[in-house]
């Protein structure tokens, strides 16, 4: 059992212009510290007592230029790797609108290093996926929004809708649990912690589950406010469930991370909302309220009561506040004079959230399936020990039932890739000895056909070489045809006068460095793929000589170094296995890079018809 406080860090959003109103100071042990000055004003008096500096304590904090990876390196990755270990895990960012919280936790929509903590988690849990074959790992991930008190399910693959309205409502909050949702498969099982009502979804890939965040982004509720150009008006909970075992265990590791991005609070006195936009921060505000009502009362040592279910937020994150989790918290303040008091209310929150402590255990279990696999296996073997001991052998013919039984069980032993399985035949000689004549018959069998291959594969390689290089060529050539379409895509849409228009246009565009930014790195990736490609293929290319040296050598009956001939082919084994894991990896980012540069392709066409209509219309009056 691990026993700690909730973990604290505070980021300050980049501003347009230096502001001198706070100061940071990071120390390598006892962590970071945030101050706000502000000077007292002079119309309010010649005797002014008005506090003029506020001191927060964090375990750091990140001034405006910290970049992406390095808020991924120091506070997602330790909580990844601790739900690898079996522990559950939350992150969450809580800050005013506008201070940056969606930016962090998701990242922009433009850039490829403005990922936030969503993608780049994903990407490097399934990186760890591909690279432990320690492990088995099985996931499931589940996207909840909380809208004005309805929760939704983002994932729902049976719901293309295009509104917010549109999608499955999960429950709507109240003391009583309703009945379940229709859109609710009945296999679905949730997880503790997790709303009953939410279904989880499988996870097969790195791929899926990238895809599957930037297709439900395109879901979430957002709305241009005084405040924020594109302000998150909902509460987002992604989460991914883990269940990892050892090949051949029935112990099972089971652990959830919760990336949370709360929507930020709103002084609706100072913003001037109404209407719709006036509703939704009431709901934002009461949830938010209720949240520092659970941290109020978590943090007082005598409470014997926790409100939890005064909203569907803290229902949901029960177990991240106060129970059986690894939390972080993110504080996200701006630096800007008119935020000021709504930053020093956020880093409040923060010295009251740290004052939590969690105990946090290894969720294991075992699995009933396979542990009574396990102990009908057991029980055999005792059987077939005592039938041993006691010396009962018979002597008759094997009849042609147990023949073939016999051979059904090699087959599905020499066909199963699990290292652990075995071959069960009992204390009956007649069975041992048929067996091995039919392993020997295999292992003759197959040396006769590599001999064969070997011969063919000596005839043909040269051209082989030549085409395998022919088409790594063609393929290249390709990629480079691509980058050149994506960049003259738009040009023979528009007249000569035009196109001289849009190269100015495009020139002059704020979003050319990020398209610049992007194209560079695509380039560099479409590089690093083409390496890597060279790599496995001399990879696999020392893979196959050394199984036909080892072969060779088998055949001549030359078994001077067995060990060391099988310890070199799994080293290129794994290097090969390694490299090829680092190739697929790298074609997620490709295509990932390619969807942001058509995305960006598509708003600077539209951006420029704007203009061009502006322009054209202006022109024209008299």
């Amino acid at each position: 059992m691990v026993r700690q406080t909730i973990q604290i860090f505070a980021r300050v959003k980049p501003t347009k212009k230096p502001t001198a109103v706070y100061t940071v100071d990071n120390e390598e042990h006892s962590g970071g510290s945030l101050e706000f000055v502000i000077p007292r004003d002079l119309a309010d008096g010649f005797i002014n007592n008005k506090r003029e500096s506020y001191r927060f304590r964090f375990l750091k904090v990140f001034d405006q230029a910290t970049k992406q990876e390095e808020i991924f390196e120091t506070i997602a990755k330790p909580v990844a790797d601790n739900v690898l270990a079996g522990y559950n895990g939350t992150i969450f960012a809580y800050g005013q609108t506008g201070s940056g919280k969606t930016f962090t936790i998701t990242g922009g929509a433009e850039r490829y290093s403005d990922r936030g903590i969503i993608p780049r988690t994903l990407s490097y849990l399934y990186q760890h996926f591909t690279q432990d074959s320690s492990m088995v790992y099985t996931t499931q991930i589940s996207y909840l929004e909380i809208y004005n008190e309805v929760g939704y399910d983002l994932l729902d693959p049976r719901h293309e809708a295009s509104n917010l309205e549109d999608l499955p409502h999960e429950h709507h909050h109240m003391e009583q649990p309703p009945h379940p949702c229709p859109t609710r498969p009945p296999h679905c099982t949730a997880a503790a912690g997790v709303s009953p009502l939410l279904p989880q979804h499988e996870g097969e890939s790195r791929f899926s589950g990238l895809c599957a965040f930037l297709g439900l982004l395109l879901s979430q509720a957002l709305l241009e406010t005084p405040m924020n150009q594109a302000s998150t008006r909902s509460h987002c909970i992604f989460t991914i469930h883990l269940c990892g075992r050892e090949p051949g265990s029935a112990t099972l590791h089971r652990s959830k991370l919760h990336l949370v991005d709360l929507a930020g609070s709103e002084r609706v006195g100072k913003s001037g909302v109404g209407g719709q936009i006036l509703t939704e921060a009431k709901y934002i505000n009461l949830s938010l309220h209720y949240l520092e009502q659970v941290i109020t009362a978590l943090s007082e040592k005598n409470r014997s009561h926790i409100p939890y279910r005064n909203s569907m937020m803290t229902s949901v994150l029960r177990d991240s506040l106060g129970g059986n989790c690894m939390t972080t918290m993110i504080a996200t303040v701006s630096s800007e004079k008119t935020n000021i008091d709504e930053s020093i209310s956020t880093c409040r929150f923060a010295q009251r959230v740290a004052l939590i402590k969690n105990e946090a255990l290894v969720n294991e279990e075992l699995d009933p399936a396979l542990l009574i696999v396990r102990l009908k296996k057991e029980i055999q073997c005792l059987k077939e020990e005592l039938a041993m001991v006691t010396g009962e052998q018979r002597t008759d013919e094997l009849s042609q039932e147990e023949i073939q039984r016999i051979e059904e069980q090699v087959k599905l032993f020499l066909d199963d890739p699990d290292p652990d399985r075995t071959l069960d035949l009992g204390p009956d000689m007649r069975k041992i000895h048929h067996c091995f004549s039919l392993l020997k018959e295999r292992v003759q069998q197959k040396q006769q056909a590599q001999n064969i291959a070997a011969e063919a594969s000596a005839l043909s390689s040269s051209g082989l070489a030549d085409r395998q290089a022919s088409e790594a060529q063609g393929d290249l050539l390709k990629l480079k045809d691509l980058l050149t379409q994506r960049d003259n895509e738009i040009r023979p849409e528009l007249s000569i006068e035009q196109q001289e228009a849009f190269e100015i246009f495009r020139n002059d565009h704020g979003d050319r460095l990020t398209l610049e930014d992007n194209k560079a790195i695509l380039k560099q990736r479409f590089a690093e793929a083409k390496a890597l490609g060279e790599q496995v293929n001399q990879a696999r290319n020392r893979v196959n000589s050394d199984e036909m040296e080892r072969l060779t050598s088998e055949h001549n009956l030359d078994l001077s170094c067995p060990k060391e001939s099988h310890m070199w082919f799994s080293v290129a084994f794994d290097r090969y296995k390694s490299t090829f894991g680092r190739l697929k990896g790298l074609k997620t980012e490709i295509e990932h890079l390619q969807h942001l540069l058509q995305r960006s392709k598509i708003k600077l066409k539209r951006d420029f018809q704007d203009w061009w209509s502006q322009e054209a219309t202006r022109l024209q009056v008299p």
